[in-house]
Formats: C-alpha cells, sequence, structure tokens
C-alpha cells in the first residue's frame, strides 16, 4: 500500500539533516476580517490596519461618512480610494510602492455631526496579507450579535490548535535521507538548482547564497502534488532573522501561502536556510512565480522573481 505524503513532512525532508523542526515564530496579527467598535473606548488611538501594494481594503460603517470627508496623512500617499454606495463604506488601494511596514493616516469623517465626529486608522503595510475587510462600529451593538462574534472567534481559535497539533504531529517524521528515502518509496521527488536567473529585489533584508526548487508526483500522476524551495541566505543587518510567512504569486497574479520551516533564526552577519512549500491543487502553479518572505517583527522582507520548479516524471506502480 503507497503512503500518502503530507506537505509538511516534505518540507521536513527537504531540510537535509534536521533531525527535528523548531516551532514557527508567531504571525503578525494580519487578519482577513477586522473589527473596531469606537463606543467601547473612544479614548483609544487609532488602530493599526494592515494593507498591501495594489491591493483593496474596504472599511464598512455603521454609519454615513461625509461626502469625500477622507483623509490621508501624509496626502497622496494611496494611489486610488474610493466612497460605496450611501457612504457606509470607502476603499483604500495602496500604491504598488507602498513598502512594508509604512505607516499612512486615514481619518473618516461622519455626516451626522454627533460624537463620535471621526475615526482614525493606521494604514500598515504588510508584504503578502493585508486585511480585506475592517468592519467599523459607531453604535453600541446588540448583545447576540457580540455573542455570535465570540462564538466565531472561539471556533476559529479551536481549528487553529487542531491544525497546530495536526502539523506538529506531521513533523514527527523522518528528516534528512530517512526522509528523502520514504518519499522515493511514495512518489518521485525531482529536484532543481536555481541558477542565475532567479533576480533578487534590491531592497531584499537578506542576500541568496543558493536556491533549490522541488517538486513531489505521487505516482501515476502526471501533475505535482506538492512544491517546495530550499534557500541559503546571509544576513548583513544588525539583528537576527527570523521567517514568519511566505508566499508565492504566479505569473497570473494568484498568490498562495506557503508552510515555512527555519530551524533557526540567521544570525546577524550570519548564514542560515529556510525552507517553504505547499501541498495539493495549490501546488500547481503557473510559474516562473514570485517567491515573497517576512519576518515576524519589522519590515525585513525577502522578494525574489522567476522562481521555477521541476517537471517531475511519476513512475509505474
Amino acid at each position: 500500500m503507497v503512503l500518502p505524503l503530507p506537505g509538511a513532512v516534505l518540507v521536513l525532508a527537504l531540510a537535509a539533516g534536521a533531525a527535528q523542526a523548531a516551532e514557527p515564530a508567531p504571525v503578525p496579527r494580519c487578519v482577513a476580517t477586522a473589527r473596531f467598535d469606537l463606543a467601547a473606548d473612544p479614548s483609544k488611538g487609532a488602530p493599526d490596519v494592515c494593507v498591501s501594494a495594489d491591493e483593496p481594503t474596504t472599511f464598512f460603517f455603521d454609519s454615513r461618512v461625509a461626502e469625500g470627508a477622507v483623509e490621508f496623512q501624509p496626502e497622496g500617499r494611496l494611489v486610488d480610494w474610493s466612497q460605496g454606495k450611501e457612504g457606509l463604506s470607502i476603499t483604500v488601494i495602496p500604491k504598488g510602492d507602498y513598502s512594508p511596514g509604512e505607516r499612512v493616516k486615514v481619518t473618516v469623517r461622519f455626516a451626522d455631526g454627533t460624537v463620535p465626529a471621526s475615526a482614525s486608522f493606521w494604514l500598515v503595510g504588510h508584504a503578502s496579507r493585508g486585511t480585506r475587510r475592517v468592519e467599523v462600529f459607531r453604535q453600541p451593538r446588540p448583545p447576540e450579535v457580540l455573542k455570535k462574534e465570540r462564538d466565531d472567534a472561539q471556533a476559529e481559535a479551536r481549528q487553529c490548535q487542531e491544525d497546530k497539533a495536526l502539523l506538529l504531529a506531521e513533523r514527527e517524521g523522518p528528516g534528512g535521507l530517512m526522509g528523502a528515502a520514504w518519499m522515493e518509496q511514495a512518489g518521485v521527488v525531482a529536484s532543481k538548482k536555481l541558477g542565475s536567473w532567479v533576480r533578487e529585489q534590491p531592497a531584499n533584508a537578506l542576500r541568496l547564497d543558493e536556491a533549490w526548487s522541488y517538486s513531489y508526483t505521487i505516482k501515476g500522476e502526471t501533475r505535482p502534488a506538492s512544491v517546495a524551495v530550499r534557500l541559503g541566505l546571509s544576513n548583513p543587518g544588525a539583528e537576527p532573522w527570523t521567517l514568519a510567512g511566505a508566499a508565492l504569486v504566479d505569473s497570473t497574479g494568484e498568490e498562495v501561502e506557503l508552510t515555512q520551516w527555519q530551524k533557526a533564526p540567521i544570525p546577524a552577519n550570519g548564514a542560515g536556510a529556510v525552507v517553504v512549500g505547499i501541498e495539493g491543487e495549490r501546488a500547481q502553479l503557473g510559474c516562473p512565480c514570485t517567491l515573497k518572505l517576512w519576518e515576524a517583527t519589522g519590515p525585513r522582507t525577502v522578494t525574489l522573481w522567476n522562481v521555477t520548479f521541476p517537471e517531475g516524471k511519476a513512475k509505474g506502480p
């Protein structure tokens, strides 16, 4: 019987010589949907909202925003913004060069003139995952609505714990050559050294020393079930660098987040390695792709262009 290959084991096995994976560093709190209650704490300062370059973030309000009453500081830093129907929403789209960690303050003024008369938010640049929907409540919400939000948050937290437990269980599989041998019984692993055609963004926080890409094909299939990239990186900075997230953007602009593994932070003025990968249909990307890496805190990111994967030829049974 052929055993299925967990995606996390693929990532582990590609990190040759690693006996056990360290738990990943926490990812910054950039959620798909954010909620803010202005009535709960009117004295609280402007909260942070994650945004990404060339991607829309929409604010929804329970009170009408006055026509055109939207201000940005500094002015002109956003390429576009629009006001929704009946003034109950606004959409902001950062410029393409909006960098991770960059901060722009947006302030909206409400049409009815009652307190609070306005609301402000910091738009904080994120390398890959901006918040898509921001719900802003100016009026107190009914208890049943708050209860539903609490129940949804608890269910999401339980799912995260289950996913974490599954990932850690998968990471107990063999590493190094034993892991590669285990994979070979279930399918075909193809590797490819990425040469000089891989291009680095000049502003990258780390320097690329070497890069290998991998694809895994299940026996009898022609399309990859998993892909991964192993990078050797040098850190010229004065602080260690810890991988917190990674994403691939294919030639059509589709973006998928990756599982990531790093044995230890890359030390200041030192070198280290990271492995990222993905499994399932999302692994069947149309490359050349752009690979993005970001750290847990601060704006230090890595972007690589023209990343490709080898074409694995599946063996017969």
